[in-house]
């Protein structure tokens, strides 16, 4: 598996880039604060990840929301994914996604991305990519997530 670091690849190259693999991304601490403002954000209090007292006895402390380790994909993967010559990227949604391993409150994630797929779609190109987010000293991932881009070329000036 070839893991590449670089600052950015043209819009006309991705191609290139199909089946490379690049990271990680730097890492991101998922604190209570930012557990307990995702729990606001959503409306979802399970105690799991607000009850520290509860969560501690029963759990040995509480765990972030599956669905707030898959809302920091987009930032992991400005950390990991630079496309120049690119006016708009939208975000066209997941193919699949499991959460294989919790994440509890004051741990570091990071992830790293593999280019699957690049297909044009109009003036622009449809990225696939698996995105596998690491937990900092645990050996399985937290998250394996598939997601799908449409970059939108920039019009020349």
């Amino acid at each position: 598996m070839e893991v590449m670091q670089i600052d950015a690849i043209a819009f006309g190259a991705l191609d290139n880039h199909e089946g490379r693999t690049f990271g990680p991304s730097d890492w991101r601490e998922v604190t209570q604060a930012r557990v307990d403002l995702f729990a606001d954000a959503t409306d979802d209090h399970q105690w799991i990840h607000v009850d520290t007292a509860r969560a501690g006895e029963e759990l040995g402390g509480t765990i972030a929301h599956g669905f707030l380790t898959l809302s920091l994909l987009p930032a992991m993967m400005e950390d990991l994914l630079r496309v120049d010559g690119v006016a708009h990227i939208l975000n066209y949604g997941l193919n699949r996604v499991r959460f294989t391993q919790p994440v509890k409150t004051g741990q570091r994630i990071r992830s790293r991305l593999r280019i699957l797929t690049v297909e044009p779609r109009g003036a622009g190109r449809m990225v696939s990519c698996e995105m596998t987010v690491e937990i900092e000293g645990e050996t399985r991932p937290a998250c394996v997530a598939e997601t799908v881009m449409l970059y939108l070329p920039a019009v020349p000036a």
